[in-house]
């Protein structure tokens, strides 16, 4: 499949079967995500694997409603950088979370990237000390989100390419 095919197909997936996702799988997703491009190839990021159900309930709480298909989810990444590492870090993360999408969807994996910087929880607390808790990252480990993985209970039609905004194209100038 060329890359713009899977590009097309890609779709954000939050009801799964429940099925479990072949550890073959799960790894090619997180090479997809350690092969990013990153500036001046600093890699700040860091990737936590959940599969355990009982955590992945708990990190359902992660987010007001947004982060609720975690409980039926067989797999979630979070994703968090070293913000001293780079002042860029959240775009390097950024391209970590799009390559780990596009790549589960490819695998025929359904995902949701599930943002965690700048959210809270429904009590006030911030995603990211939430996750702090329930996880341990170190405090000079800053959250950018959270990829949920699971076999999808269905997949939305691919995108019609007739269909795109052409007209937020310009060219040589506004």
């Amino acid at each position: 499949m060329k890359l713009l095919e899977i590009m097309q197909n890609r779709r954000s997936v939050r009801k799964y079967t429940g099925e479990s996702i072949a550890d073959e799988k799960m790894e090619e997703i997180l090479q997809a995500g350690l092969l990013s491009a990153s500036s001046r190839a600093f890699r700040p990021w860091e990737f936590i694997v959940v599969r355990d159900k009982e955590m992945l309930d708990k990190m359902a709480s992660c987010r007001d409603g947004a982060a609720n298909m975690l409980k039926g989810a067989d797999a979630a990444i979070v994703v968090i950088a070293d913000g001293e590492k780079s002042d860029v870090w959240i775009e390097d993360c950024s391209i970590v979370m799009s390559n780990m999408h596009l790549m589960a969807d490819s695998l025929g994996i359904g995902s949701c990237w599930i943002q965690g910087r700048l959210r809270v929880t429904g009590e006030g607390e911030s995603t990211e000390d939430y996750l702090r808790r329930l996880l341990g990252f170190p405090q000079n480990m800053k959250l950018e989100a959270l990829l949920s993985l699971g076999m999808p209970e269905q997949h939305a039609p691919a995108y019609e390419l007739d269909s795109l905004a052409k007209e937020k194209i310009h060219w040589e100038k506004y």
